[in-house]
């Protein structure tokens, strides 16, 4: 498999943009890890090393919008569980980026289902979770892995926070204390902001509180608020607080979302809808439905899918966007929410999520049409690198401790 970051030639597929028509015989060129350009008839200079995708689908690769790869370890137990740090309510200090594992097997997953970046988040436990990290799933540490840190601050509504604290005795063990939390934080961030400033005006000294500066951050619109909400009267709330504290709301799970769609699409809110194939193991996913993500999509709102790994498998990502489809998304729409869509509620769409040129060379050549379930990725490409392959029955992943 291509080991080095040279000029890549990817020819002859059928090349779906996303942001742009299909190319029937289109041309993806890469030079150092960059798309370079994206065309039909294009020419191919001397020494570009040709993949031939004569009778395939060439598309970016697929944005998994909310997952847990690497902080949430499979078969690892308690010692790859390092999603929530429940011993706190506010945990806006706390970065995903700082537990990441890149050899979670996960990772290895995502690229055999096609998947070359995931948003990764803390878990919902606390009322403030911490902060997210776009990154790219396959690399040798974290840290040459990331696209955007941090891309969202994570917070939770609903069961998780409440049944987390409550087991405890603790503030908070219902979803008046949850909400109070959030409010009682949000505000203490705007008199820290407005002390802050005054002092630093005065060029004097300040004692800086680290969950506080993420906080004010929020509160500048500077990085969008990713909501974990289920039930409606939840997903109100979220609403409610996002207008008396001004910041970029991102309705995350959003299983009922649907019953408010023309509240969500009126105000402009992006929803991350997901997972769609678990069961409905507590009260407030017992609306979940397949058809949620098409029903929100056809009402106006931005829509990006999830599969909450390691709840459902991340590689199953594109099924989900299969079933959507099924249950009356569009195919545009579809892919949209696992591509582009993604890339732009949280930020980093200068860099992925369409095959255009400047963006960075993560292609995937899959044998058919994707939202084909007997389709598969069989060539992954991720700045420019040949990552993973399918053939002959087996998976092979470049190991990216030897990338030379």
């Amino acid at each position: 498999m291509t080991q080095q970051t040279g000029s890549v030639a990817i020819v002859g597929g059928y090349v779906v943009p996303i942001e742009g028509p299909p190319l029937p015989d289109g041309t993806v060129l890469i030079e150092d890890g960059v798309i370079t350009a994206v065309g039909a008839g294009l020419e191919v200079a001397d020494g570009v090393e040709v993949v031939d995708a004569s009778g395939k689908w060439v598309l970016p690769g697929f944005i998994d919008a909310h997952a847990h790869v690497g902080v949430w370890e499979e078969g690892e137990g308690w010692a790859g569980a390092d999603v929530n740090e429940m011993t706190d309510p506010n945990g806006a200090r706390l970065r995903a980026l700082d537990a990441i594992n890149p050899a979670d097997e996960g990772f290895r997953d995502a690229l055999a289902g096609g998947i070359t970046s995931c948003v990764v988040k803390p878990g919902s436990g606390n009322p403030i979770g911490g902060q997210t990290v776009a990154i790219k799933t396959w690399g040798r540490m974290v840290d040459e892995m990331v696209i955007k840190s941090p891309a969202s601050v994570k917070s939770a509504l609903g069961e998780n926070p409440k049944r987390t604290y409550g087991d405890k005795d603790k503030l908070p063990s219902t979803r008046l204390g949850v909400t109070a939390v959030i409010r009682d934080e949000l505000t203490k961030a705007q008199d820290y902001q407005a002390r802050r400033d005054a002092t630093l005006a005065k060029n004097e000294p300040f004692e800086r509180n680290p969950s506080s500066e993420v906080l004010v951050r929020v509160l500048q619109g500077e990085l969008p608020w990713c909501q974990h909400t289920h039930r409606a009267d939840d997903i109100a709330t979220a609403i409610r607080l996002a207008d008396e504290f001004g910041y970029r709301l991102v309705i995350n799970h959003a299983t009922e979302a649907y019953l408010l769609a023309d509240v969500i699409a009126e105000r402009g809110i992006p929803c991350i809808v997901g997972p769609l194939f678990h069961t409905r193991s507590k009260v407030e996913v017992r609306n979940r439905s397949l058809a949620t993500a098409g029903k929100l999509a056809n009402a106006g709102v931005t829509v990006a899918l999830t599969t909450d790994h390691p709840v459902v498998a991340i590689d199953f990502l594109v099924h989900q966007a299969t079933f959507a489809v099924r249950e009356g998304m569009s195919r545009e729409d579809a892919l949209r929410s696992i591509t582009i869509n993604p890339a732009s509620i949280l930020g980093f769409a200068d860099r992925v999520g369409s095959l255009v040129a400047g963006k960075d060379g993560d292609v995937v050549i899959w044998s058919g049409d994707p939202l084909d379930v007997l389709q598969r990725a069989e060539r992954v490409f991720v700045s420019g690198h040949e990552v993973y392959r399918y053939a002959d029955g087996r998976r092979v992943v470049t190991n990216p401790y030897r990338t030379g």
